[in-house]
Formats: structure tokens, sequence, C-alpha cells
């Protein structure tokens, strides 16, 4: 059976065909996303890929896996997306159970620009 990190990785795979109906594969009928930001819950893989289809964008998203880290039944990525004009990062956790992903949690934190009061003290990451 694949480890969580595998799952995730195929996940983002599958996410960047646009396709997101296709990632119902690797979810649970209980699946559900959690984006605790906003407070909401999305239920199941039709939701889900429902969302992803029926949000605005300027073209097709475009997912950057910047790092995956985590075991047989949990993961955590840091992912860039962007459709070309809007742009953000995810930080989201997987829980998998039987080899399908039965959790999201996921983070979307806004950048913020860099304090001049300790700038003597750090390099700017481009």
């Amino acid at each position: 059976m694949k480890s969580a990190v595998e799952i995730v990785h195929e996940f983002w795979r599958l996410m960047a065909t646009n396709d997101f109906f296709s990632v119902g594969v690797l979810l649970s009928e209980d699946f559900v996303l959690e984006w605790p930001q906003s407070g909401e819950r999305i239920l199941g893989a039709e939701n889900l890929a429902r969302m992803n289809t029926e949000y605005p964008k300027h073209g097709a998203w475009q997912f950057s896996v910047q790092r995956v880290v985590g075991n047989d039944v949990e993961a955590v990525s840091d992912v860039k997306v962007t459709d070309g004009s809007v742009s953000g990062r995810a930080l989201t956790f997987f829980t998998v159970t039987d080899g399908l992903v039965t959790r999201i949690v996921e983070f979307w934190p806004e950048p913020f620009e860099p304090a001049p009061l300790r700038s003597h003290l750090v390099e700017l990451n481009p």
C-alpha cells in the first residue's frame, strides 16, 4: 500500500490536470476538507471537484509542490498555486486511511511585507 507521502504527490499531480473530478479516486467516501481560517468544510469528492471547477479563474490552475513530509498515514504539503493572475500558497495536512485520503485541513496564509525594524538581520528571499 502507498504511503501518505506518495498519495499526496499523486493528489497534486491529479490536481495539476485541472480535471478535479479525477482526484476522487484518492478520496474516501467520508472525505472532508476543512479550512479553519474561514470555518468552511467541504464534504465528499464531488463537492471538492465542483468547488475547484466553479472557482473563478483566469487560466488553468498550476500547482508547484515545494515540499511534502510525512509517513504512512499522515503527510503535509507546501504548495504554490496560481492561475496566471492570482497566486497563493497552501499548507495542507492530509490524513490517509486504507490508502485513501479521509481528511484534509488546509491553510492559505496571506503574504505580508517585511518589518523594517529587522531589516539589518534578514535577507529577502526572492
